[in-house]
């Protein structure tokens, strides 16, 4: 089992930034990348960003030049660094592991708020 924290959510203004934390734990050997999503009231889950174990990332259009994510292997950390933020942008923000391709494992989201 993975079990992943998020924590840095919070209500900011128009413009401003946030930085997202994913504290990962349990069985991480095997994981083979790491990403964000959102789903903002009324829509989707979506992909924010994803990195791979060659630090190899993508990001959706939306927040491309804006997001960068980003991992800390030594404290088994991965951070979302949200900069320029709008209100498109608010949303509960998820932490997600992969093995094998598939986003099995989940954290309990953390409320991303963009005041306008």
């Amino acid at each position: 089992q993975v079990q992943l924290v998020e924590s840095g959510g919070g209500l900011v203004q128009a413009g401003g930034s946030l930085r997202l934390s994913c504290a990962v734990s349990g069985s991480i050997v095997s994981i083979n990348a790491m990403g964000w999503y959102r789903q903002a009231p009324g829509k989707q889950r979506e992909l924010v960003a994803t990195i791979t174990g060659w630090d190899i990332t993508r990001y959706a259009e939306s927040v491309k030049g804006r997001f960068t994510i980003s991992r800390d292997n030594a404290k088994n950390t991965v951070f979302l660094q949200m900069n320029s933020l709008n209100a498109e942008d608010t949303a509960v923000y998820y932490c997600a592991a992969a093995k094998l391709g598939q986003w099995d494992y989940w954290g309990q989201g953390t409320q991303v708020t963009v005041s306008s």
